[in-house]
């Protein structure tokens, strides 16, 4: 593949794209000018918060729109997995923690039907449910080759993965008072659940002895790896980034669940 140093180096620039994200922080302009000034005059921080939902965008945009985006897309499936890792547990943490809860909560109260509707979505057992499922889906060959080859069904991919990650997230750093996360026992049970949830999809990538992905069977190698070393490399990269990310929730859970015990040792 002659072309493929060029690709290597190409930014994602496409109106869907930029037009989407721009489309994103001009919303959260107007939820935190506008609508702050006229339901929470006096809410804080504004700047910490629009600190992290930037973040968020910004990782979104580094995600699917740098060259990590080609280099999963044509040559490395590893490549893939870091992407869908920032998809999954860096940019919906980011955009929680840029959603102030006085906010959310009057945006809440004001529509019943989709704060009903969130209630449910935002429930541990289908949250951790839905992002499962979700995951695993993807990466069923016939469904992760289609995204691979279909422009449309990859942004299909990479939105359902990213909405379904902001459900996961919830329970355990909810922006509601209305809709709170669950308690920090529960917390911890939800975090254990969800790594148990990828480990067949991990044990798959990383014990198969076939190459479950043609388009890395077919591509051109860019680095010293064989296609199979390259798909057991990602599952390791995938299980790796998830225990990573639980064994640091989990570790902030019990921090803050020591510190809210009372002096007496007596559970609150």
């Amino acid at each position: 593949m002659e072309n493929s140093p060029i690709t290597l180096l190409h930014w994602h620039t496409e109106p869907a794209l930029i037009g989407g994200i721009l489309f994103v922080g001009w919303v959260y302009s107007l939820f935190m000018g506008p609508y702050r000034s006229r339901t929470c005059p006096d809410q804080q921080d504004l700047l910490a918060y629009s600190i992290w939902f930037g973040a968020g965008l910004v990782t979104f945009y580094l995600a699917v729109g740098s060259p990590l985006d080609p280099l999963g897309e044509n040559f490395l499936f590893s490549a893939h997995m870091i992407q869908h890792n920032i998809l999954m547990y860096i940019c919906p943490l980011f955009i929680l923690l840029g959603l102030p809860k006085n906010l959310v909560d009057h945006f809440l109260c004001t529509r019943p039907l989709f704060e009903m509707a969130l209630r449910f979505l935002t429930h541990p057992i289908i949250a951790g449910l839905l992002f499962t499922l979700v995951f695993s889906f993807w990466h069923v060959g016939v469904f992760y080759e289609a995204a691979i080859r279909d422009k449309v069904i990859h942004m299909a991919e990479h939105l359902s993965m990213f909405f379904v990650s902001l459900l996961m997230w919830w329970p355990i750093i909810s922006p509601s008072e209305r809709l709170p996360g669950i308690r920090y026992g529960p917390q911890m049970l939800y975090i254990l659940a969800l790594m148990l949830g990828q480990t067949p999809i991990f044990a798959i990538l990383t014990f198969s002895k076939d190459v479950l992905y043609d388009t890395y069977f077919y591509a051109e190698r860019i680095m010293d790896l064989t296609p199979i070393e390259d798909q057991k490399a990602g599952g390791v990269l995938m299980k790796i980034a998830n225990m990573a990310v639980s064994v640091g929730v989990l570790g902030s859970i019990f921090y803050r669940w020591t510190k809210s015990q009372p002096a007496d040792g007596k559970v609150a």
